[in-house]
């Protein structure tokens, strides 16, 4: 079989992967702020457990990458979805902040595996990487969508516990579809350590994303939605976030193409600057418009940082590029909920105006490094 037609199998497999384990993960943001009691914590802890599973894999990433490198990505997919399944059911049949603490930790090791696995093995081969990123984003989201849909009708039917033991089976069920993925050693030489060192334009950009989309959005959609509308908050917040997803699935694709025609980093700067004005709709009580503005373009830039940083980083730098851009991201990812968790109950439209402008500096600062690296370079 040709190369190109291996990478979009392994791709699609990996991808696929990824998409049966998540949901686990991405339902846990919508129940938990809602819910917090029912799981034992209370509303600044459930923003520690949010970000936990994100700050593990700061420490994490480096050593993921190393067994992906010696294993390859079947040992390392495999291992992965045991630890997501396990992750899940632990939300289900445990309470209190310690047992969860436990599982979260164990879904961020499993995740960043994964990650690693499905962005490495689109990257594989540089015919047709962008139409691979474009279809892993929507075969990915694909999981969360239906979950986060699902999860937020079954909670008030089921309870919201029972709804992770559902989540923790259909997690199962991605075992044979990891062990289809490729035996041998990963395809990369150069892995980094765990210790952060100084961040690329690319790396800043990823951090702040991180910090304003995957913390303080996601964390406190549940809180506005329950801010203003206190009936079916729940299904509003859920429908909401499944909308990001079905964003990815709808506009993955084409964000993929218009990054192989115009250019990914300058795509990447016109999404986030669009995205700062989501934000600022929010702040503005213009919620409902700012989140579907806001999760509309955050599929659309789905496939994108991964294209910038392969293309700044090729060959054996390739995925050690990818693994610090994830894991500076993860580093915003990991203190906005703790971030949101402490002023949410105290003006979280403020928190929302402060993510507007904060996204909308670094993009224009990532967009100025990048110009002045490029006169560097002619």
């Amino acid at each position: 079989m040709p190369l190109p037609a291996l990478a979009d199998r392994a791709s699609r497999d990996a991808s696929a992967t990824l998409g049966l384990t998540l949901p686990g993960d991405t339902v846990l943001y919508l129940l938990l702020p809602l819910h917090a009691s029912v799981f034992g914590v209370t509303l600044p802890e459930a923003g520690l457990l949010l970000a936990a599973n994100r700050l593990v894999r700061i420490a994490g990433y480096g050593w993921v990458a190393r067994g992906y490198h010696r294993f390859g990505p079947r040992a390392a997919c495999v291992a992965a979805t045991i630890g997501a399944a396990a992750a899940t059911l632990g939300y289900a049949l445990t309470t209190g902040l310690i047992p969860l603490l436990i599982a979260r930790l164990l879904w961020g090791l499993s995740f960043a595996a994964l990650n690693i696995a499905t962005q490495a093995l689109v990257t594989a081969e540089a015919a047709g990487a962008g139409r691979r990123s474009g279809r892993s984003r929507a075969i990915i989201s694909t999981g969360p969508m239906l979950g986060l849909l699902g999860g937020a009708m079954l909670a008030e039917i089921i309870g919201p516990q029972m709804v992770f033991l559902a989540l923790g089976i259909i997690a199962v069920m991605a075992l044979p579809v990891a062990a289809r993925l490729p035996g041998g050693p990963g395809q990369t030489l150069r892995i980094p350590g765990r210790r952060l060192t100084l961040p690329s334009p690319l790396d800043l950009w990823a951090f702040v994303q991180g910090l304003t989309l995957d913390g303080v959005f996601v964390v406190g959609l549940s809180v506005i939605a329950v801010a203003v509308s206190p009936e079916g908050a729940t299904l509003a917040a859920g429908v909401s976030l499944a909308l990001r997803y079905v964003a990815e699935i709808v506009l993955g694709p084409p964000g993929g193409l218009v990054a192989e025609r115009w250019g990914a980093k300058r795509a990447l700067v016109a999404v986030s600057l669009a995205s700062a004005f989501g934000y600022a709709a929010i702040s503005a009580d213009l919620v409902w418009a700012g989140v579907v503005a806001v999760v509309l373009l955050r599929g659309l830039a789905a496939p994108l940082p991964a294209l910038v940083a392969a293309a700044a980083n090729p060959g054996a730098l390739r995925v050690p590029a990818i693994a610090g851009m994830a894991t500076w991201r993860d580093l915003g990812a990991g203190i906005g909920p703790l971030i949101a968790g402490l002023v949410l109950p105290l003006a979280p439209f403020a928190l929302y105006a402060g993510a507007a402008l904060l996204l909308a500096a670094m993009t224009v600062v990532f967009a100025l490094l990048q110009a002045a690296a490029w006169r560097r370079s002619v």
